[in-house]
């Protein structure tokens, strides 16, 4: 009897484990109906918070209620998403931001409490960045490109007349990376190439421009001290990572705050200078810590389980910080922490409560070799019911940059496909940012070359895993993951069964001869990374270009495009769907009228993914798939 029960007791572990290892399958609908949230900003009187959410299906702004967590509708906006700044001070005004159709053209907007909302900057093709309240609170900095269209000026606008008024004109093509609180002082960047740059500091009131910055190395600025005296900016000068760095104006010398063995990627003070926080870029996640400025003394932050802190901010009164975190299971959410009593509130619940988080995947970090022995670090999606005898299909994504990195944390569209029996590999190849100045030059004037080999040896990787079938690998990205999916499929034409292209570059003379005229600034730094088009470099360009290559296609594509797309223009897609038609392989081609560089809307979202997930299964499964009418192009 007692042998009878401890079998029972044991068969009920093993299908108990069974069970949790068959995760439900979620449709494409369940995986957005999540919410995405941005921003956070305090009010004056730190009793709400102003939030952007696509909760109604694209975004809107909404206030939360800090006490209680109660969140009200500020705007409902049906066509255009706008996206929260900030509260005006002192008054019940808020400021926000808005383009059309994602052209990328923002203004920024006034809107009232009655509802009624102001341009504040109506030029046609005025492109507008918020760049921060002045010291006394009666004016806002602003950078704008209405006198030309190349180059961003510094403007000011007192609250109330909101009449513009130049602070800086910026007529040497300058970055302007901070201001600081009394205006004396810009931040200014000349890009040389996408891995160094100088840093200047100009005195707005002597015009004196001075340089901080040393040949080799990239430098950000990241704010002033309270009183004005020290400027906060970021470098790799001195290593591989960037570290954080302390500028006395009046002596004109550095000292390092903080250094680790990776990227410090922003730093921010509190409103007197009592607190500090430090991101770090630690493998793919960025790591916080909140400092007691005057003795550098750690403070408490809380844990949050696979936690990746995006965004932190102080409230005025010092006492509360916002942090905006997400995890691989679940979509970015506001958090509100009070310093003193260690109090950590949670806002917001942007996971759909319909879906179990335990049948998602938590991302891992995965290194694997490549053709020439260099280390390529991957975030690795692996489903939870894969086994060898149980074997799954795999993909191999690939980031968009040049220059991106794949990170730990919610990807609706990846945690989607896994959930459907996909395995996704996200190859950070040669060029990524995160591991250090070395490996972000390796893919110099080499982009579909090597690091199309680190994805091919991605690909290799996942065959070697004994439940991937090895003969159902596919590749997806988008912007610059969408060309070397291109880049895949065209110079590589047997490795992958089947290729995904969201928005991807496929005639490198094309979009390096039409990038917006705003990119002026960093043309020169895109142009020495990936070559000229108007000098001999064209004869590469034209080389790793895919639409001149197109007849090598063998296996099946889909692609995706944005019409109002300024990046890659809605041409280099069509054009490459023409091309591989050619040679009778099925493609399948979906164009959203009103979207940009990247999907906004959740109707939009939800037909495109959909339509992934059927070709995937019909092309790459080779399951019994019906494709629907997925063609949106006018």
């Amino acid at each position: 009897m007692k042998s009878n029960s401890f079998l029972i007791i044991f068969l009920a572990a093993i299908l108990n484990v069974n069970a949790q290892q068959e995760p439900t399958e979620y449709s494409i609908e369940q995986f957005y109906e999540n919410t995405r949230v941005s921003g956070g900003s305090f009010s004056p009187d730190e009793s709400r918070m102003l939030i952007s959410s696509d909760e109604s299906g694209i975004f809107n702004l909404y206030e939360i209620d800090i006490s209680d967590g109660s969140k009200t509708a500020v705007t409902n906006s049906e066509n255009e998403s706008l996206f929260a700044v900030d509260y005006v001070p002192g008054s019940g005004d808020i400021l926000y931001s808005a383009d059309k159709g994602g052209n990328e053209i923002n203004h920024l907007y006034l809107l009232k409490p009655d509802g009624t909302s102001k341009d504040l900057t109506p030029g046609e093709n005025e492109k507008a960045e918020f760049g921060g309240w002045n010291d006394t609170n009666s004016a806002m900095y602003y950078l704008s490109n209405k006198r030309d269209a190349q180059f961003f000026d510094v403007y000011t606008m007192e609250i109330g007349s909101w009449e513009p008024k130049m602070l800086y004109k910026n007529e040497k093509g300058y970055m302007v990376s901070d201001i600081s609180a009394s205006g004396k002082y810009l931040v200014l960047s000349n890009e040389i190439t996408t891995s160094e740059n100088q840093l200047f500091l100009l005195n707005t009131a002597t015009e004196e421009l001075t340089e901080i910055s040393k040949p080799g190395f990239y430098y950000s600025g990241t704010g002033f001290n309270k009183d004005e005296t020290e400027l906060y900016y970021t470098t790799n000068h001195g290593g591989e990572f960037s570290r954080l760095m302390a500028y006395d104006i009046d002596t004109r010398k550095s000292d390092v705050i903080y250094e680790t063995n990776w990227d410090v990627m922003y730093s921010s003070l509190s409103e007197n200078d009592t607190y500090r926080v430090i991101a770090i870029n630690e493998d793919g996640a960025n790591k916080l810590l909140l400092w007691e400025n005057a003795s550098q003394t750690p403070l408490e932050l809380p844990a949050i389980q696979d936690g990746n802190i995006v965004a932190a901010n102080f409230s005025d009164s010092e006492e509360l910080l916002r942090l905006t975190v997400g995890t691989s299971k679940t979509p970015n959410n506001i958090y509100v922490y009070n310093i003193q009593t260690k109090e950590i509130k949670k806002l917001t619940s942007t996971l759909n409560p319909e879906i179990d988080p335990d049948d998602l995947v938590s991302a891992e970090v995965v290194r694997y070799k490549s053709f020439d022995g260099l280390e390529i670090p991957a975030i690795y999606y692996k489903p939870l019911n894969a086994t060898a005898d149980n074997k799954k299909p795999a993909l191999v994504w690939v980031h968009g940059g040049p220059g991106g990195q794949s990170r730990v944390g919610y990807f609706a569209l990846l945690q989607y496909l896994v959930n459907h029996g996909y395995a996704v590999l996200a190859v950070n190849n040669r060029g990524s940012s995160g591991y250090g100045a070395s490996f972000y030059k390796m893919d110099d004037k080499n982009h579909g070359e090597k690091d199309l080999q680190d994805v091919i040896y991605g690909k290799k990787w996942l065959a070697s895993q004994d439940y991937i079938n090895e003969d159902q690998i596919g590749i997806i990205g988008g912007s610059y993951g969408g060309y070397m999916t291109m880049a895949a499929m065209t110079f590589e034409p047997d490795e992958f069964e089947v290729g995904v292209n969201i928005f991807g570059v496929t005639n490198w003379l094309r979009t390096l001869k039409s990038i917006p005229p705003y990119w002026e600034s960093f043309r020169k730094a895109l142009y020495d990374e990936l070559g000229d088009p108007t000098t001999k470099d064209s004869i590469r360009l034209k080389k790793i270009s895919p639409l001149f290559h197109a007849e090598n296609v063998r296996n099946p594509i889909m692609v995706l495009q944005g019409a109002n797309d300024p990046r890659v223009l809605q041409v280099e897609s069509d054009e490459i769907v023409e091309a591989v038609k050619a040679n009778d392989v099925p493609v399948e081609y979906m164009v959203f009228p009103d979207e940009g560089h990247g999907f906004i809307k959740k109707e939009n979202e939800i037909k495109g993914y959909r339509q992934i997930l059927a070709f995937l299964d019909k092309y790459l499964k080779d399951e019994d798939v019906t494709m629907p009418d997925n063609v949106l192009k006018d």
